[in-house]
């Protein structure tokens, strides 16, 4: 029997600009070399409405950080911005646990990059809050890193209700 292979569809950016996204993935990406020396990093992906023009899928943008929540981290500034408040003492001793942020809603703003390869890349510059009466995004079709390799049944943890906490973190 033959198997065929062909090539992945071409990326495509996600449009500049502000979107309506929900996060459907946090990956932890383990000890990374980086200018910096090793680091602990951590992957946020969000889904946003646009879909790819071949696949049909929703578009992803992500976006890698330290995971850290020290004081000048971009994790802790892209979050503090996100929830609208800063943490307290209590969430940075080591007990927020970044697992909470799939499936919550947000807006995220899309700067595109020129890569040294010539590709344009959609890069994620802040995430904001879901401004009041938008409709949350709900995931749709994206299966997390974790699960990929096993049974699709894994299904995507439930978007979180906008309406009991504005932002569940």
């Amino acid at each position: 029997m033959a198997i065929y292979a062909k090539a992945a569809p071409a990326p495509v950016p996600a449009p500049e600009g502000l979107h309506s996204a929900v996060c459907v993935d946090v990956v932890d990406l383990g000890l990374v070399d980086t200018s910096f020396g090793k680091k602990e990093q951590v992957r946020l992906v969000f889904q946003i409405a646009d879909l790819h023009p071949t696949t049909g899928k929703h578009l992803t943008v992500a976006r890698t950080f330290t995971n850290s929540l020290s004081k000048k981290a971009n994790l802790r500034q892209a979050l503090q911005s996100w929830r609208g408040r800063p943490f307290d003492a209590h969430e940075l001793d080591g007990t927020f646990d970044l697992e909470r942020l799939v499936g919550v809603p947000a807006q995220i703003q899309v700067v595109h990059v020129l890569g040294e390869n010539g590709q344009i890349y959609g890069n994620l510059e802040a995430i904001v809050p879901l401004g009041k009466g938008m409709t949350p995004l709900p995931v749709d079709g994206y299966v997390r890193e974790q699960a990929r390799g096993t049974a699709r049944q894994n299904a995507p943890a439930p978007l979180k209700d906008p309406h009991v906490e504005p932002v569940p973190f």
